[in-house]
């Protein structure tokens, strides 16, 4: 009898015991095996200022290779100029202007400098044949704006600012063409150099992308008619009105 009661207390106490052990566990069991470390995931990248490469085969290089444009590089002693071989009167600028607008993407010598000088020759002598070819120039525009890359962007917005004022009505014929332009113009609007106390020379070279977008704005607004504030700030919410203060 006594043997009995010993035994039942001493089961007792080991089931106290056990209870103890398991209180807050949840009856989980626990493993000697070691966890594998987790792989470390980065946040994902949206890439809107990612350079895009110039992949495409760009026009003008092909016209140039072929002697189907008009023009070469000449020099005047040291300094480098564009040589015409035709008048500008005589020139087809529904064909030849998208071909130059198209070239501003080149990064290559000698047909870097030929299609960004051809181009701003083109405008100076262009007059009243440019209007008519607006619509073909907006491919080019968009293409050159979309590579994101500093140096072609910059000088397309260069090309653009020539491109306002380079006859009469062009401002205004740009303003249907805004939905397609100007997103590249919201993207990049605050991209401007911060370097602190040090001088910022990219200023004396017109290569700072914020300053020549502000630039390109009021341009597009001083000679855009009625509708091109509205249409700019649909676009670009933030922007300011340079003609209504």
């Amino acid at each position: 009898m006594t043997s009995l009661r010993s035994r039942q207390q001493q089961t007792t106490q080991m089931g106290t015991s056990l209870k103890q052990t398991l209180i807050g566990k949840g009856g989980a069991t626990s493993s000697l095996a070691q966890s594998k470390p987790k792989a470390k995931t980065r946040a994902p990248i949206s890439g809107a200022y990612q350079v895009r490469k110039v992949r495409k085969p760009i026009e003008f290089r092909r016209f140039y290779d072929r002697g189907d444009l008009p023009l070469q590089v000449a020099f005047d002693g040291a300094q480098r100029k564009v040589q015409w071989k035709v008048n500008f009167d005589k020139l087809d600028y529904h064909h030849y202007l998208p071909i130059f607008f198209d070239g501003i993407r080149e990064q290559k010598e000698p047909y870097k400098f030929l299609a960004r000088q051809g181009t701003y020759d083109l405008l100076a002598k262009g007059g009243p044949k440019i209007l008519s070819v607006i619509p073909q120039l907006i491919i080019p525009i968009k293409t050159a704006l979309n590579t994101r890359d500093h140096e072609i962007v910059c000088e397309m917005l260069k090309v653009l600012q020539k491109l306002v004022v380079s006859g009469d009505m062009i401002g205004e014929a740009l303003v249907p063409y805004y939905r397609q332009i100007l997103p590249v113009f919201n993207l990049l609007k605050n991209k401007n150099v911060n370097i602190g106390d040090r001088i910022d020379y990219s200023q004396q070279k017109r290569a700072n992308v914020g300053d020549l977008i502000d630039e390109t704005l009021e341009l597009f607004e001083i000679h855009g008619g009625e509708d091109a504030f509205i249409n700019i700030k649909y676009m670009i919410p933030t922007y300011e009105s340079k003609v209504l203060r």
